[in-house]
């Protein structure tokens, strides 16, 4: 039942944070407050809270090489080693970090656990996970890189270029509007289509179901209301959108306005955006930098041949033995315990005992 109230909790959550801007625009005209102030305590916070948590990892002690390694390690000239998975260098480690963070390569090679009639084990390919991560992903960064448009002017190129790529579908009237819709980009649907698969992979694989908690699913519930709103806006209902560049604009120059026309809808989304950036890095998504500190991902596997000293070694007082022994020697000898050092008089009267035995 613990995904049931994570489900609950998280979806009780977004209903309230759909409810403050809708109430707070639609009932109190608070744009002010909805379109400037919370953009940058969002960003406030945002920037604050990855500073903090970066150096945070920066000083955690890291004394041994703890290389996550999935090959042969470099030993002997004919023994071949596999330079990415079991990097000698920083030139396998620098490789490895590509593959990472660009293509997901460890959740590429993830296999998940089955229990089969028999009985039998089998360790399936996970590469629906890694397809749907993927997908999202790289739809969230074209998405992000797409919205720039709001915020630059003259739009670069590029953008250009990377909408005409996004948006090669086109649809006929919608049956609520009647309005024709002039291009669909892609990644609106693929992110909403990721996210939907994540979210039903949670409840379906019942390992992943027990394990998961609120702090999952609140980020799922987050970043679906974060593209449906933004769905809603593009193709069902309109906003000013030279009113929203011009806002937008004014946030990034420093010189904030708040324009007239614009819709609800549009807070809506902007709170939303303005929470998942808050939340970030006190979330599980703080990931995105920390891959760069995982010190099972940043380190060449090279202990065999260099020897690693811990920076972060500070000078201990000890009790050596011999302090040990100098210290109780008089009561472990009355003891019975065997000393390496035995007391002057002992070893005067023990010699004398030796020499009588010897006259004897």
């Amino acid at each position: 039942m613990n995904f049931v109230v994570g489900i609950l909790f998280s979806g009780i959550a977004m209903i309230i944070l759909i409810l403050i801007p809708w109430v707070g625009v639609g009932a109190f005209d608070l744009r002010l407050v909805f379109g400037i102030i919370v953009p940058y305590l969002a960003l406030a916070t945002f920037f604050v809270g990855i500073v903090l948590r970066v150096i945070n990892w920066a000083r955690s002690p890291v004394p041994f090489r703890i290389p996550t390694t999935a090959g042969q390690q470099w030993s002997l000239p004919w023994i071949k080693p596999n330079r990415i998975d079991n990097p000698k260098g920083t030139g396998g480690v620098v490789v490895r970090m590509i593959f990472e963070v660009l293509l997901f390569r460890s959740l590429f090679r993830n296999t998940r656990l089955e229990f089969r009639k028999g009985p039998k084990i089998t360790y399936e390919w996970e590469k629906w996970l890694w397809l749907a991560a993927l997908v999202f992903h790289y739809s969230f960064l074209v998405i992000f890189l797409r919205h720039f448009r709001f915020f630059l002017d003259p739009v670069p190129a590029f953008i250009h270029i990377l909408e005409r790529l996004d948006g090669f579908l086109q649809m006929g009237p919608l049956p609520v509007s009647g309005l024709g819709v002039p291009e669909v980009y892609i990644t609106d649907m693929l992110l909403l289509l990721a996210l939907l698969y994540l979210f039903l992979r949670r409840l379906y694989v019942h390992q992943t179901r027990y394990i998961s908690l609120p702090a999952d699913y609140f980020p799922l519930f987050l970043l679906l209301t974060l593209g449906l709103t933004g769905v809603l806006m593009r193709y069902f209902l309109r906003v000013d959108l030279t009113a929203v560049k011009e806002l937008a604009i004014g946030l990034v120059k420093f010189h904030p306005k708040v324009p007239e026309g614009i819709g609800v809808i549009f807070y809506i989304h902007l709170f939303m955006l303005c929470t998942l950036i808050a939340y970030f890095p006190f979330s599980k998504l703080v990931h995105m930098a920390g891959i760069f500190l995982s010190p099972t991902r940043n380190l060449s596997n090279n202990s065999r041949f260099v020897r690693h000293i811990n920076p972060w070694n500070y000078p201990v007082k000890v009790h050596t033995y011999e302090e040990y022994e100098d210290e109780f020697r008089d009561k472990m000898i009355e003891a019975g315990l065997p000393v390496e050092k035995m007391p002057e008089k002992a070893e005067e009267g023990a010699g004398a005992k030796e020499e009588e035995e010897k006259k004897e």
